[in-house]
């Protein structure tokens, strides 16, 4: 199938993006990589009078920092930033350990080339990883329009699958990451996944950043409608793992029963605790 017709504009600025997204409203979509967008278009699953590509706005092709009143230093990635040119960032470990985990899941070489960063968090697939990492680090996504800019947090944004709090007016424009600044404890990181096929969406993803020597955040994608975070203890994390799915319970879909997978999470997570327990000695 292909999409219905629908009009192609390339604003060169920003202020150009909002304004055709204030014009259009519910009926534009933001093209930025496309390797989501485009495939729910060719299926009709969703519709657009008007497809606005943002991928050539250099405002929004931007890797930088920048000192967030809530969250301190961060990483801001402009909304034109391919997933391969962040993960060849070259201080994307250092500063970054988590999303440098993450990244290499994300699809596949050819789709990182096009896929964005923002663009995966706009998509909010429950089972993606990009936003189980924004999730897990506590980061934020700034939102702008002709109206001004507004920064949310990653657990305000995503609403459940394929649903956030954009407005229809809105851009995003950026997603923040805290900077991760020391060793040990800090660089305490694990990410792990189950997919059916390298690259393809997570049946479940689960990441784990260690908070100090005796807590562990906890992530998991795939179980519900949207990324889910806890805090546990290290010492009680598998009694805690196996509660929380069954509180979770978990969906069923065409690749894995609910049961299954509440039983790949309790397998996966464990090792993803120790995995960041033993990167932060």
């Amino acid at each position: 199938m292909k999409p219905r017709p629908f009009d192609y504009i390339r604003p060169d600025t920003v202020e150009e993006a909002v304004t055709l997204l204030a014009e259009y409203g519910d009926d534009a979509r933001i093209l930025a990589g496309g390797q989501s967008l485009v495939p729910m278009l060719n299926l009709r699953l969703v519709e657009a009078d008007a497809l606005i590509d943002v991928s050539r706005v250099a405002a929004l092709d931007i890797i930088r920092e920048v000192d967030d009143k809530k969250l301190g230093e961060t990483i801001e990635i402009g909304a034109a930033v391919t997933q391969n040119k962040l993960l060849a960032w070259p201080q994307l470990s250092e500063k970054l350990p988590l999303v440098a985990a993450a990244l290499p899941h994300v699809g596949h070489f050819q789709t990182r080339n096009k896929g964005t960063v923002c663009g995966s968090i706009a998509h909010a697939d429950p089972s993606s990883e990009i936003p189980l990492t924004l999730a897990l680090v506590g980061g934020e996504v700034v939102l702008t329009s002709q109206g001004g800019t507004r920064v949310l947090a990653a657990k305000d944004f995503q609403k459940d699958m394929l649903t956030t709090a954009r407005a229809a007016d809105e851009l995003v424009a950026a997603v923040r990451f805290p900077i991760v600044k020391g060793g040990g404890i800090e660089r305490g990181v694990a990410f792990r996944e189950v997919a059916r096929r390298h690259g393809d969406f997570a049946i479940i993803a689960v990441a784990a950043m260690m908070e100090n020597k005796s807590t562990v955040r906890l992530g998991v994608g795939g179980m519900v409608g949207r990324p889910m975070v806890r805090r546990m203890a290290t010492d009680d994390a598998a009694h805690a793992i196996a509660a929380w799915a069954d509180e979770l319970e978990g969906y069923e879909d065409l690749h894995a029963s609910a049961a299954m997978r509440r039983d790949l999470f309790c397998n996966l997570a464990p090792l993803a605790v120790k995995e960041a327990i033993r990167c932060a000695a």
